[in-house]
C-alpha cells in the first residue's frame, strides 16, 4: 500500500498541524498523544514516511527505537508509574488508527491499561504539563 502523505502524523511533521512536542532530532519526533490512555502517554514517530514497521528502512528503524528507548526512560522517571508499556500496531486490522509508524510509550502496567486506545481527547493543559515533566526528565538523563 502506498504511504498516505495526508495522514495526521505526516501533517504534524510538515508543521501543518500542531503537536505538544517532547523531543525532536534529525530522524524522529516525540509528542503527547492527544487521546491519551493514561497521563503521560507519548508517541514516537520516524520522520521517514512509513506506514508500518514492515515498511521502514533499517536505519530509520534503528533511530526510532533509540528515541523510543530514551523517551521511555524519561516518561518512566517523570510520571513515576508502575512501569512503561510500549506498543506498536501494524495495520488497521491490528488496531493502527494513523497510517504512519508510531510507538506508544505509556506509563502504566498492562493490568491498568483499561481505557481503549484513541477514545477520549485529553485536556490540552494537562497534556502540556505532562510534556513539561517529561522534557525535564529527559534533560536530566
Amino acid at each position: 500500500m502506498a504511504y498516505d502523505n495526508n495522514n495526521v502524523f505526516a501533517k504534524i511533521l510538515r508543521g501543518e498541524l500542531p503537536c505538544i512536542k517532547v523531543y525532536e532530532d534529525e530522524h524522529t519526533l516525540a509528542f503527547m498523544d492527544i487521546m491519551p490512555q493514561i497521563d503521560g502517554h507519548t508517541l514516537v514517530i520516524p520522520k521517514e514516511p512509513a506506514e508500518t514497521l514492515l515498511d521502514i528502512s533499517d536505519e530509520a528503524a534503528a533511530a526510532v527505537i533509540k528515541t523510543t528507548k530514551r523517551i521511555a526512560a524519561a516518561v518512566d522517571k517523570a510520571m513515576q508509574g508502575p512501569g512503561v508499556v510500549l506498543f506498536q500496531l501494524n495495520g488497521a486490522g491490528a488496531g493502527q488508527t494513523v497510517p504512519h509508524l508510531h510507538f506508544h510509550v505509556i506509563p502504566t502496567s498492562l493490568a491498568e491499561l483499561r481505557q481503549p486506545h484513541a477514545m477520549v481527547q485529553g485536556d490540552p493543559e494537562v497534556l502540556k504539563a505532562n510534556a513539561e515533566k517529561i522534557i525535564g526528565a529527559l534533560n536530566s538523563l
